[in-house]
């Protein structure tokens, strides 16, 4: 089923406002998850509604929480999710980071104890929207964990994503990278299972630690694990998010001594700057484009063109708003259950409108 994003995004803002959200909340939240859709990264899109619905249920995601600042260090910055939807106080400690910004041209700023903050690459659009670069290291505690460490037969990690974006100039293209330290988002097993469809090679190992393509062979029982990303380079940028992240936001790491309740906490270490301090920014932007010109001329093997990273993202988003959102059945159903739990009646999807 292909639907528009507007009514995608009015259903999944019901759900969550009957779910317990408040209803300026619940739009910002819909909002993201349609976005993320939008922009081709269905993992992180309104596959998640259901889970954010068990959540508020259980007590493991807080609605209405307001970051809290507990460390203003001028460059500094650092703050408390209180277990708050984690895509409206990353927003908010973003706002303030980008905010103090202006003033220092750098700042370091760390988030921690956030429920899911959904996809990372959000929070560097919002800083390039400004003008600004950012670079995101993301760790994911609170639950069972879901990537083997190199070599390793059993998950020990979250998907852990960084995410770098660097503006280039208001009538140009940015560079956006945002990307799990996985070798798939766990987001993209969910989707492919629901799909029916296989898994590309390396990305999972089922129980016994043997290579599959099939996500049922991780989701189990008994459960598998995803593999890092580029062998022993993926895990060890894997374990500088868990580091950065963890560590150094002072919540914990995914290491058997921080509490598990069964929900998603994202923690956060964000560098934020203002390339204006960095140079002629007409020469900056000049030699970014000249960069990407030298790229995207290479011949390629395919005989597609060479892609910058940002390109597939606004690809996909122009494709979607003009041929709707495809929902595959599994996802709807998971959006039936999401609308049922929150005590929405059975023909809740009737209200998304179909291209």
């Amino acid at each position: 089923m292909h639907v528009t994003h507007l009514s995608l995004r009015a259903l999944t803002a019901d759900i969550l406002h009957r779910a317990g959200a408040p209803a300026g909340e619940a739009r910002a939240v819909a909002d993201h998850l349609v976005e993320a859709n939008l922009n081709g990264h269905d993992s992180h899109g309104v596959q998640l509604v259901r889970r954010y619905v068990e959540q508020i249920a259980q007590g493991t995601c807080v609605p209405g929480t307001r970051v809290t600042c507990i460390n203003d260090g001028g460059a500094i910055l650092q703050f408390d999710g209180g277990r708050g939807f984690g895509i409206c106080v990353g927003r908010e400690a973003m706002h303030k980071a980008m905010e103090r910004c202006k003033t220092t041209g750098v700042v370091l700023m760390t988030l921690r104890n956030a429920a899911h903050i959904g996809r990372v690459g959000a929070y560097a659009e919002m800083a390039l929207e400004a003008g600004l670069i950012s670079i995101h290291f993301v760790n994911v505690v609170d639950h069972k964990p879901m990537v083997a460490p190199f070599t390793g037969k059993d998950a020990r990690f979250g998907t852990n994503p960084i995410c770098i974006g660097i503006p280039a100039g208001k009538d140009r293209t940015p560079f956006l990278l945002d990307m799990a330290t996985s070798a798939i988002a766990m987001g993209k097993v969910m989707v492919a299972h629901q799909s029916g469809q296989m898994l590309q090679d390396h990305a999972i190992i089922d129980a016994s630690g043997q290579p599959s393509n099939d996500p049922a062979k991780y989701i189990g029982p008994p459960q598998g694990a995803l593999l890092p990303f580029g062998l022993h380079k993926g895990y060890g940028l894997m374990l500088a998010c868990e580091i950065l992240a963890g560590a150094m936001t002072g919540y914990g790491t995914i290491q058997p001594g921080t509490p598990r309740r069964g929900g998603i906490i994202n923690n956060m270490f964000s560098l934020i700057a203002d390339p204006a301090h960095l140079g002629d920014p007409g020469a900056i932007n000049t030699e970014i484009e000249a960069l990407k010109g030298y790229l995207k001329a290479a011949p390629t093997i395919s005989g597609e063109a060479v892609q910058i990273a940002g390109d597939p993202e606004r690809q996909a988003k122009a494709k979607r708003l003009e041929m709707g959102i495809y929902l595959p059945p599994g996802t709807l159903n998971e959006l039936s259950s999401a609308a049922e739990k929150a005590g929405l009646g059975n023909d809740a999807l009737n209200a998304l409108k179909a291209l």
